[in-house]
């Protein structure tokens, strides 16, 4: 399991989040860093995004890969504080590029995959979720917000 971890890995965030902005970059001559300070929040998003990773396949017992999804529902770590901290850390991630490198394609690139984000989450994935896991679903939606904010009580 831990290569197709480390597979989906490569194949979905790490495309978007690494490769697609670094070749965006690269190919239009923006490699010089401008605001190295926005690296702080590219660091955040990289760190949040491993913390995840990790979370799916040690107590999820599975990969974020569609094609080997968590067994168990993860409301651990991060996933305490937002559904979807994962998606939260990609943001991050190209958030830091675009303002690292003041490269106002890529930010264009982070409110598209953010938009597209939102409608996986909202139409594909919490309709598995609730199908998935039932009333443990339920009340974690009801717990925890599906992007950042306060928590719910109870």
């Amino acid at each position: 399991m831990l290569w197709r971890a480390l597979l989906a890995f490569l194949a979905m965030p790490a495309m978007v989040a690494f490769a697609i902005p670094f070749g965006w970059l690269w190919f239009n001559g923006r490699l010089q860093l401008v605001h190295p300070t926005a690296l702080v929040v590219w660091l955040a998003g990289v760190i949040g995004l491993l913390w995840c990773v990790r979370d799916f396949y040690v107590r999820g017992k599975g990969t974020l890969a569609p094609w080997a999804p968590p067994q168990n529902l993860v409301v651990v770590g991060l996933y305490r504080f937002s559904r979807n901290p994962m998606y939260v850390c990609v943001a991050l991630v190209l958030l830091g590029w675009a303002w690292a490198f003041s490269a106002w394609g890529l930010l264009v690139y982070t409110l598209i995959v953010v938009t597209a984000f939102h409608l996986r989450v909202v139409l594909g994935e919490e309709p598995w979720l609730e199908r998935t896991h039932g009333e443990q679903w339920r009340a974690y939606a009801h717990r925890v917000p599906r992007w950042f904010g306060r928590r719910r009580p109870g």
